[in-house]
Parts: C-alpha cells; structure tokens; sequence
C-alpha cells in the first residue's frame, strides 16, 4: 500500500487481497495427521522447566505428564516464560505479571514473556482491551502495542517500542542484538534493537495473524492462531459497517478472526464454509484455521504445518521443540498434539 492509494480507490474502487499461502507455507494435513499428546480445555502456553512440560490452561498450569495441576490463579493466564535457573514467569488476563511470585505492575495486555540476562521481556498487545478481547482491539484498528525490558534486581521498566499492531509474541535474537516480535494485525515480524527504538521488518506479508515465537535447534517456530480472510479485510476497511456490527452483534459473531471451525448457523461465512451434507471443503474462505511455521535464523520461512479449513486442529497459539518433535498448543480445537519434524511443507 501507498500513500497514493486512499486517492487512486475513489476512481478505481477498493481491492482486497491478502498474501498467498505458498512456497514453504503450501498448505497440508500434518496438524491433523500429528500425534495427539493430551485432550485440554483451550490451552494456550506450553514452557519447558527442567525435565517438566507445562501447560496453561484457562486460569491453571498443568503437567503434560502426569496430568496434575501445578498452580491456579484468579485470572486466565495469558503467558508463560521460564529462565535457564528455573524460575517461571507468569501474565494473566487481568494485566498482573509475576516472576516467581514477585508481582511486576502497569501492564493492561501481556501476551508473550521472555527471561534473558537478568531482564524480563513483556509484549503488551494493546492499551486499550486486556488479552482476551483481541478482537475487539483488531476491529477497533487500535495500534497501541508495545514491548517492555524490565530488570528483575531493580523492578525499573523500560519501554523499547511503542505503535504496534497487537505486540503478541517474541524471541530474543541474541546473535544480532534484538528482539524479534509478531505483530498480529500488521500480519508480520518485525525488530527492534535491545536498547530500544525503531520496529524494522524481519518478515512481512504473512498470509495469517503471527502469535508466539520459540528458539529451536535450528532456528525458531512460529505460530499462526487465524488465516487473513478477505471479508474480514473488507469490513476492516469499512467503518460505518463496522461500528454498527460491534454495537448491535455479539461479539462471537463478528466478521472477525476465530480460534476455532463455525459451530452456530448465525456465525459468519455459513454459505463459504459448507457444501451439500454439511461437509467443509478444505480450501474455504474460513475464519480459523492451524498453521505452525519453522523458520531458519534468519527468521524465514523453511518449513510448515496446517489444520485446514475442514481440520480439527485451529487456533495453534505456542509450539516448543522436544526430543527431535514438535509440541504444539491447539487452543481452538482444545488439543495438545506431537508433530514429527519431517511432516509438513518445506
């Protein structure tokens, strides 16, 4: 887009168009063909700690195995990190951030934590709504994101960047001296120098809304929890629609992003997703879907894995690497799965 573009679509009209999914993000099965680990109620943040692999599910950390819970809090936890000395980091859904108990204020929105060289790193999705309204802040078009160092001796926070369109995960590119962040609503990765100061894109035009970024053997894994759907494009664009849709529906049946497959006949996208027999075609225009992309360390593109339009596991939200596999998050389809690192696309 450029700045030419608001004059030339009064005479050309609007164009819609989102990114393909090709080349190493061709679209497959291997989400719904991978290996299921433990049925969960949306889980969401998955952290090694030790020999320990948790899980958070709603307001509760659990044990992969054993299925034992480790901890409950009085909110839905919204992120987890933990340091090489063990301790655990926690961001829950009312804003509070804490790190082995000690509460860490003024934040509205955490949605990914990182511990690194004695600081504790927190993307701040947004100013206005807490985590679990995200799609209210995409269609309000906010852009209030922002990325935070704190230093765990002294507690003092310092702000690295501001601006962004819902700040929703982040790895720290030690090699290059930065911090690598999705920025969900701008559908790309961007970063930012450790000391702070201008957003560079690393990987832009994503066909899907980026989430939480993880360092791996040879690189990092991205999770993607929505696909870009050009209706939803369209009505982003159109405020007047847009306002009246948020003031008059509910917000679960919005022209927005899903976790997870249409489960009522008064969500959006009825006639797009279903043919004869109520069967979805896999290539839909559908508002959820799973994708989980392997990425070199340079941050691009080598690999991915897919739940389609018509699979069963949406809304992947973290993934870690594990005894030469995949653990993943299916928070939409309320599944942890195991994914052989030969499946997918490369």
């Amino acid at each position: 887009m450029t700045f030419l573009d608001p004059i030339l679509d009064l005479f050309r009209g609007k164009a819609v168009t989102i990114p393909p999914m090709d080349g190493a993000l061709k679209p497959n099965t291997a989400l719904d063909e991978a290996e299921v680990v433990v049925a969960a109620l949306a889980p969401d943040n998955i952290v090694r700690r030790g020999d320990d692999l948790l899980y958070s599910s709603g307001p509760e950390i659990r044990h992969i195995a054993p299925k034992t819970v480790v901890a409950s809090y009085g909110a839905d936890i919204t992120a987890l990190a933990v340091s090489d000395d063990g301790k655990l980091a926690v961001a829950l859904d009312d804003g509070t951030v804490t790190v082995d108990g000690r509460e860490i204020d003024g934040f509205t929105c955490p949605t990914a934590l990182a511990i690194h060289g004695g600081a504790l790193f927190v993307c701040n999705g947004s100013d206005q709504v807490k985590p679990s309204a995200w799609a209210s802040d995409l269609m309000h078009r906010n852009r209030s994101g922002s990325v935070w160092r704190v230093d765990l001796a002294s507690g003092q926070r310092t702000k690295l960047a501001g601006g962004l369109g819902f700040a929703n995960g982040l790895a720290i590119d030690e090699a290059n001296s930065r911090i690598v962040v999705s920025e969900s609503w701008r559908h790309r990765l961007v970063a930012i120098p450790m000391a702070g100061g201008r957003a560079v894109d690393v990987l832009p035009r994503l066909p899907a809304y980026p989430s939480r970024i993880t360092p791996a053997e040879d690189g990092y894994l991205l999770c993607l929890f929505a696909p870009l759907n050009r209706l939803v494009e369209f009505v982003l664009q159109e405020d007047a629609y847009r306002l009246d849709m948020m003031r008059e529906m509910d917000s679960q049946y919005w022209i927005a992003p899903s976790l997870s497959p249409a489960s009522s006949f008064l969500e959006p996208l009825q006639n797009g997703g279903v043919v004869s027999m109520g069967v979805f075609k896999p290539w839909s225009p559908s508002r959820s879907y799973g994708l989980v992309a392997r990425l070199d360390r340079s941050f691009q593109p080598i690999a991915s894995y897919h739940s389609r339009a018509n699979g069963r596991f949406h809304g992947m939200t973290s993934a870690i690497a594990h005894e030469g596999a995949i653990i993943a998050t299916s928070k939409g389809g309320n599944h942890i799965i195991r994914i052989a690192a030969a499946e997918g696309t490369s």
